[in-house]
């Protein structure tokens, strides 16, 4: 065996605490030699009768490490008598930094240690934990290089990072009460206030009813306890939206029913929010109105303390910036925009370098890909061009492959508004540095309207690359499953081929060849987007039925509104055509007077999920046309049935209407998936694949899983991607790959 070389690891291999992981197990075995960062790859060069052992170990890493390839290079040089760290020097950008994790137990012991010296201090960290890709600013990961910078070590500090047997040894973050970042607290108009400790006294003024906002890892939250929600939405003219909510671990069981696996996602080291099903459906409602609740664990020691401090079990801990906006992260930005929202700000002076919103999980299934799981990384061959996929243009993320992995940014939002799409620029701009990437191929959605499209063609232009349009539904689908399947996408919209709204349709094939073999009927939208935000004009547009014109004047609209409305659809005026499975939802919620109007995004269909929990779904007729090659389910045949329903019903007995409310989630779930489940048979394709932010809804996914499995096929389902459109980025890159692959 040899007894020395040269070693180079690649992946995700630095803020992992590789070097010290290293130096401690030359020191183990007795090698010689040094250990440093190139780029973001690892050298060791290593001479010692136990190099093979050596060497086993840098192929299995540290803990939060992810080794891809390990290359062994002959090396005679001299050695040198010990082992070292080196300082960085300049490589191949091949790796990724990992994202932010949670504050390990260790930490959290010394914060609570009266004996420690890092008692009481919000920002320690160490190798195994704390903030990662929020900090970055170039590679080599090392503390010049992030925004501890402006942070030197004071002697004990130096001492610890020097240490090898210290899990502070080569902390890039080490920080402590003397050198580290300070916390203030100060007023609506940036007085600081003299208190002595400003975690104590935000506790203080949140027990009291206080609205604060909070500057945490990778952005401002708003913090409040529920007895102040109401007047917290009221400032923030949210009054339907439900509120995610940080709760002490011990308190859990008492508001929300939480499986085992569940809990170990809110205790894991990315410490998501996790929608939970509500213990009582109907508690909690100045929080959710909706029979679910939005819950995460204190993942930050400025977390831990407050919650230390707090007599209160649970606090309101919500994004400080509007849905689908960036999150805020500077004071000055931060006291402009929510100085008549909040009465304090507890902020620090650690730059946010890379913003980063809390990642949202339910059921398993990611809904927002952010904090504590990206940057994600995923292995994939796509071949040897550099690919750049810039999303879609609500829930968006971006993703770039290179040299065998897809690496995907956190959530950007919604880049229909231009502080968004600076973001997505911005966000381009730093993982293009981080990954020294140099584009071959740039995909971006079929929409041609699309701001994310407009800046792929400027980036086409500027670096020579090729453009791939890719149509949004068919890369929900090769996000979800590489092989030959029938891909189901439910959501709200797409641009479809024919220039309609999809958003209910069924492929079959691989990709980048998916041919559109089904979907919902293609219904009109009166009014366009009016139809989305007013849910009652999507169900006429869906079922114009002199019935429906008198329940919406029994409902209030006047006489002359209701006759513009039947004009309009008449005469096809200002009347955009879906086939889009979220638009049915809402209107099924209009039906049964759950949401006459949206005020966030998923609203109707997400209310309508929780009113029908309970209800008792009975069996409808299916009515199928074929449109050329495509078999269509009429969606006009099941509002006839659920019209039939509410106009018979008792309408003061709610069961009733939930039974109804029921009953249309059941019939939708089974006609969709009777479409899949006969692509499938006709071109004899074994799996079923479903994506779409409808899948969130647990009776529809639940439903069409059933029929899947029943039909004697594989459903398959994407739980390292968002079902939503978080995913579309990565399956961009995934199309466009398979399309130009060489």
């Amino acid at each position: 065996m040899p007894r020395s070389g040269r070693v180079i690891i690649r992946g995700i291999v630095q803020g992992v605490g590789f070097r010290p992981f290293v130096y401690a197990k030359a020191r183990e075995l007795g090698i010689r030699g040094h250990v440093k960062n190139l780029g973001s790859e690892v050298e060791v060069i290593a001479a010692g009768d136990r190099f093979d052992k050596f060497v086993d170990a840098l192929r299995r890493g540290p803990p939060l490490s992810r080794i891809d390839q390990v290359i062994v290079e002959d090396f005679s040089g001299e050695t040198g008598k010990d082992f070292v760290i080196l300082p960085s020097g300049d490589g191949t950008l091949s790796g990724m930094i990992p994202p932010d994790i949670a504050t390990c137990e260790e930490c959290l012991a010394d914060i609570d240690s009266a004996e420690s010296r890092y008692h009481q201090y919000w920002c320690t960290s160490c190798v195994n934990c704390g903030p990662r890709y929020s900090i970055i600013q170039v590679l080599p990961y090392d503390r010049e290089r992030t925004s501890m910078s402006g942070f030197p070590m004071c002697l004990d500090c130096s001492r610890e990072y020097g240490d090898h047997a210290s899990r502070r040894h080569h902390a890039q973050t080490i920080a402590c009460q003397d050198c580290g970042p300070r916390l203030r607290l100060l007023s609506p108009d940036g007085e600081t206030l003299p208190v002595r400790d400003p975690v104590h006294e935000t506790a203080i003024l949140l027990d009291e009813g206080g609205i604060i906002a909070i500057r945490g890892v990778g952005g401002f939250h708003i913090a409040c306890t529920e007895e102040a929600a109401p007047k917290l939405k009221s400032r923030l003219g949210r009054s339907e939206q439900p509120f995610a909510v940080m709760v002490r671990p011990d308190y859990i069981d008492r508001i929300a029913k939480v499986s085992t696996d569940e809990r170990a996602l809110l205790l894991g080291k990315e410490r998501p929010i996790v929608v939970l099903e509500k213990k009582d459906p109907a508690a909690h409602a100045a929080i959710s109105n909706l029979h679910t609740i939005g819950c995460m664990f204190p993942y930050s020691g400025l977390h831990h303390l407050l919650f230390r401090h707090l007599r209160h079990p649970l606090l309101i801990m919500t994004s400080a910036n509007m849905p689908g906006y960036p999150m805020i992260t500077g004071i000055d930005h931060a006291m402009a925009l929510m100085r008549n929202d909040v009465d304090y700000f507890l902020t620090h002076d650690r730059v946010i370098v890379n913003r980063c919103d809390d990642s949202v999980v339910r059921d398993g299934f990611i809904i927002r890909l952010s904090r504590g799981i990206a940057p994600k990384r995923t292995a994939i061959d796509l071949g040897k061009k550099c690919i750049l996929g810039v999303g879609p243009e609500l829930n968006s993320n971006v993703s770039i492959y290179r040299d065998g992995f897809v690496i995907t940014s956190p959530h950007v939002g919604n880049v229909r508004n231009p502080q968004t799409y600076a973001y997505l620029q911005e966000t381009i701009g730093k993982l293009t540095t981080l990954l020294g990437a140099g584009y071959d191929v740039i995909a971006h959605d079929a929409h041609p309207q699309f701001l994310s499209t407009r800046y792929a063609r400027e980036l086409a232009e500027s670096a020579g690359a090729e453009l791939v349009p890719v149509q949004h539904h068919r890369a929900h689908i090769a996000a979800t499953i590489p092989d030959p399947c029938v891909g189901i996408a439910i959501d709200g919209v797409g641009y479809g081929d024919d220039g309609t709204i999809w958003g209910g349709e069924v492929f079959a094939g691989v990709a980048p060849e998916y041919e559109r073999t089904g979907h919902l009927e293609v219904v009109p939208m009166p009014g366009g987007d009016l139809a989305t935000r007013f849910p009652e004009r999507m169900l006429y547009g869906i079922l114009p039925e002199p019935e429906i014109l008198e329940l919406l004047v029994s409902r209030g609209w006047t006489d002359i509104e209701a006759g513009v409305l039947e004009t309009q659809l008449k005469r096809e005026i200002n009347t955009a055509r879906t086939s889009s499975t979220g638009r049915v939802l809402d209107a099924a919620a209009a039906l049964l007077g759950i949401c006459r109007e949206r005020t966030y995004d998923g609203e109707p269909a997400m209310k309508l999920e929780s009113f029908a929990i309970g209800g008792r779904a009975r069996a409808w007729d299916l009515d199928y046309t074929r449109e050329g090659s495509a078999e269509v389910l009429s969606t006009r045949s099941l509002f006839k049935s659920a019209l039939g329903g509410y106009l018979g019903s008792d309408r003061e007995t709610i069961q009733d209407l939930r039974d109804i409310a029921a009953s249309f989630q059941f019939n939708l779930a089974r006609g969709i998936a009777g479409l899949a489940v006969r692509a499938a048979q006709d071109r004899d394709l074994k799996k079923v694949a479903l994506s779409g932010g409808v899948a969130y809804n647990r009776a529809i996914r639940g439903a069409i899983r059933e029929e899947i499995l029943a039909a004697g096929l594989e459903p398959v389902m994407n739980r390292e991607y968002p079902l939503g459109d978080g995913c579309i980025s990565y399956g961009q890159c995934v199309y466009a790959g398979r399309a130009k692959k060489e």
